[in-house]
């Protein structure tokens, strides 16, 4: 996959096939000099769905901010594709924590899909027929096509997650970062996220998601990240899902897995 450099265009990384999607190494970060993230390195290979959980507070979210450089690591790297995010993020999706987005923005759910079109388009160009035709095709694909000009405010929870879908979808990404992509869904719902998800992974592509769920992490995910400000274990997840890993993380407070 070649990106097609436009004039005035910002000029992006052209990505190896077998770049490592998600590498952090050494990673601190910080609130007004209060570490939320101390000294936390992992990586994500390609084709996996790699679910990072940690009790509230564990810096999760952070975590996916500093990685989309939303905020700059007090120390560590990370890299995307063996790049900075800047220069490979046209190959990242991403779908935002759903009580983070201001759902009484007036537009409706096709013009919320085609923003996802805007890294390739670039902000000048409007989205044309071709555009729009992934875009109500994406909307399909997660059982919204009905809603496609149904404003935001009007839809359910569910609704507006699956909408945030698939305008992740329409990046057509190599790596899909997701904050937390089952909460406040319906069983329905969070049904067809965990088939799209496994979609994606069939299709080569890679999965991050902060998730919260502990009973379902091991069904829904190959990968485990378990954070509580630093890192508890990292890897598959049968040897990374395990009761004295999440006593580490969760401090023996919660609803813990069997022993695996």
């Amino acid at each position: 996959m070649k990106p097609v450099l436009k004039p005035g265009r910002e000029r992006a990384a052209v990505v190896a096939p077998d770049a490592t999607p998600l590498e952090v190494r050494g990673l601190t970060a910080a609130y007004r000099e209060k570490p939320v993230l101390w000294d936390v390195s992992f990586h994500v290979p390609e084709g996996q769905l790699v679910g990072i959980i940690g009790p509230n507070g564990a810096g999760k979210t952070t975590l996916l901010k500093v990685v989309m450089g939303l905020m700059q690591p007090a120390a560590g790297r990370v890299r995307v594709f063996g790049q900075s995010f800047q220069k490979a993020r046209r190959y990242v999706g991403y779908v935002p924590q759903r009580g983070s987005v201001d759902w009484d923005f007036p537009t409706d759910a096709l013009d919320v899909v085609q923003m996802g079109l805007y890294g390739k388009l670039g902000w000048f160009r409007r989205p044309g027929k071709k555009e729009r035709r992934v875009a109500e095709e994406c909307l399909e694909k997660v059982g919204m096509g009905a809603f496609a000009h149904r404003q935001i405010s009007q839809l359910s929870g569910g609704q507006q997650q699956r909408v945030f879908l698939a305008r992740a979808l329409a990046q057509d990404a190599r790596l899909y970062l997701m904050d937390e992509p089952f909460a406040g869904v319906d069983y329905t719902t969070e049904r067809a996220i965990v088939g799209l998800l496994r979609e994606l992974k069939a299709q080569g592509r890679t999965v991050v998601a902060v998730h919260h769920d502990l009973g379902t992490a091991a069904e829904y995910f190959d990968r485990i990240v378990i954070l509580n400000r630093h890192l508890i274990a990292e890897g598959p997840v049968g040897r990374a899902l395990t009761r004295e890993n999440l006593e580490a993380a969760y401090g023996g407070s919660g609803a813990f897995i069997g022993d695996r």
